[in-house]
């Protein structure tokens, strides 16, 4: 299953135009992405809120990733200072991976950003945490925090965002988008046999994994008669008709 690098802003020295800074409120922005990134069955791991962005690459390319993505706001520069909006998904020129996972997020971020026709994906040589980055590398700059119609609009729309991202995600990935349950306990009941943990919620997933008879897992969501498990270290799909919740 995705396992994603989840690097939310370390800059509290930006401040937004009216309160908060981009470090509050990305992590925010990340806090909220959680329970759609379990429910859906992709693993990930949060940076280090006390290291800075080199850190944060560091920590990446420690381990393996599907994605590295980093979460920012933008500011103008002090001539322009308030007077610009949109958002910009940056991406390296030499990764086609990254590219297309860029275009997903602008494209899909369109449906809910109220200036849609400023939502672009765009290459980039200088951020370290798109061309330094082993997993493949976005970074998405969310607004324009010293401006304060964006500003609003992030704020006012954290979840909003939260959902967007994590169903690009699943497009680029693809897998389906499954929206958050509580979390629950279940059992697995077989006719002794180990229950498959499969890729895909079908018949014709790869087989990733198996948990025993007996054994407790945690339903993190359930979709078309499949459970998103996760069990010691182990997250996919089992049929749901073997487990009882």
């Amino acid at each position: 299953m995705p396992k994603v690098f989840l690097s939310p802003s370390t800059q509290e020295w930006n401040p937004y135009a009216t309160e908060g800074n981009e470090e509050l409120y990305m992590n925010r922005l990340a806090d909220r992405m959680e329970p759609y990134l379990r429910s859906s069955g992709i693993t990930y791991v949060r940076n280090d809120p006390d290291r800075n962005a080199a850190g944060a690459i560091k920590d990446s390319n420690s381990a393996y990733y599907d994605v590295h993505l980093a979460l920012h706001t933008n500011a103008a520069p002090e001539y322009l200072a308030g007077k610009l909006r949109g958002i910009d998904i940056y991406f390296s020129p030499d990764s086609e991976s990254g590219e297309r996972l860029a275009t997903i997020i602008a494209n899909n971020l369109k449906s809910i950003y109220p200036l849609p026709d400023k939502s672009r994906a765009l290459p980039t040589t200088t951020l370290g945490e798109v061309t330094q980055t082993r997993a493949t590398a976005v970074l998405c700059e969310l607004g324009y925090h010293d401006n304060y119609a964006d500003e609003a609009w992030l704020k006012n729309n954290l979840n909003e965002i939260a959902q967007n991202l994590v169903q690009s995600l699943c497009d680029y990935f693809g897998i389906p988008f499954v929206e958050p349950t509580a979390v629950r306990w279940g059992t697995v009941v077989t006719d002794g046999s180990g229950l498959n943990v499969r890729s895909y919620p079908s018949m014709s997933g790869e087989i990733i994994g198996s948990v025993p008879n007996g054994a407790v897992v945690i339903v993190n969501g359930e979709v078309n008669g499949w459970y998103v498990i996760s069990y010691n270290g182990l997250t996919g799909y089992s049929s749901s008709q073997f487990i009882v919740v």
